[in-house]
């Protein structure tokens, strides 16, 4: 039973970064109808920075606040320089963009700081605290909890009750009424983009310190657990991310507890065509009104 709680916590902890980087996948997603690949390529190359800011001041919070900046920035950029100009005639063109888009990130980052990995430092300790016998959170998982969570209300408030928020969803569900409206379209988008990135830097930085470090390579298999996470939730519900998330954080940790880690890769495959082939919209997709 102790055994089975650790793992319960555990995998929440980690799912909470899941959530956090699906939450990312489907802002791109609701944005501008691309499943941006190069999510995970972006935030390790926003954790470089903050590891260069880091390494350079001594200061993890200001590391901290600059990854997600550059997130921002890195988001905006590559908006506005590479996606942009991409024919979305075709689904398959902002894919290929994507990939070819990952391969570069991550060779210019091989080049500049190596293939070693480096290590990512958490603020607070890892060493789980007991209640009555149990090793249950540490510190750390409160922060990435009480992080993931002003995020995700952060995110809620802005798209529900702000005028900014609005005008994204609807310059994302109707481009064109928008514009005859008055909407700045491109501006909405560029900030989906922006903020995408911000959001999957914070998952980089919280999910990195558990990890072996950082490499040009680390978010890659954290990506296909939040790419799973995403499409377990619906890539148009961000609360189904957040869902989808915590799933994935508590299938991996089981099956990792129980079974041993080698299987954990084959389980998130297994989950993301299960619900491929049972829901391909996602267990909290809207269901479509049947014509006769």
């Amino acid at each position: 039973m102790d055994r089975f709680v650790f793992l319960t916590v555990d995998g929440l902890s980690r799912g909470a970064v899941y959530a956090a980087f699906a939450l990312a996948l489907v802002l791109i997603w609701r944005a501008a109808r691309v499943v941006n690949f190069a999510q995970g390529a972006m935030a390790v190359a926003a954790a470089y920075v903050a590891y260069t800011v880091s390494t350079a001041t001594g200061s993890y919070w200001l590391g901290f606040v600059v990854a997600i900046v550059a997130g921002l920035l890195l988001g905006a950029l590559v908006d506005r320089v590479v996606m942009r100009h991409v024919d979305h005639a075709s689904p398959l063109n902002p894919v290929i963009v994507a990939l070819g888009l990952v391969l570069l990130i991550q060779a210019v980052l091989g080049m500049v700081y190596g293939s070693e990995f480096r290590p990512a430092e958490a603020p607070f300790s890892r060493s789980a605290l007991t209640v009555g016998g149990v090793a249950v959170l540490s510190p750390y998982d409160l922060f990435v909890f009480a992080t993931i969570g002003v995020v995700v209300s952060g995110l809620a408030w802005m798209f529900a009750r702000t005028p900014v928020g609005l005008r994204m969803r609807a310059a994302a569900f109707a481009p064109e009424v928008s514009r005859l409206l008055g909407v700045n379209v491109g501006g909405m988008l560029t900030l989906g983009w922006a903020l995408a990135s911000g959001v999957g830097a914070l998952a980089a930085m919280l999910v990195l310190p558990t990890e072996l470090g950082l490499h040009p390579h680390a978010m890659d298999l954290v990506f296909v657990s939040a790419f799973t996470a995403a499409v377990v939730g619906g890539l148009d519900s961000p609360p189904g991310a957040v869902v989808g998330g915590l799933v994935v954080g508590l299938l991996l940790s089981y099956v990792s507890g129980y079974a041993g880690s080698d299987l954990t890769p084959l389980a998130v495959l297994v989950l993301l065509l299960a619900v491929l082939l049972v829901r391909p919209g996602g267990l909290f997709a809207p269901v479509a009104a049947r014509r006769v």
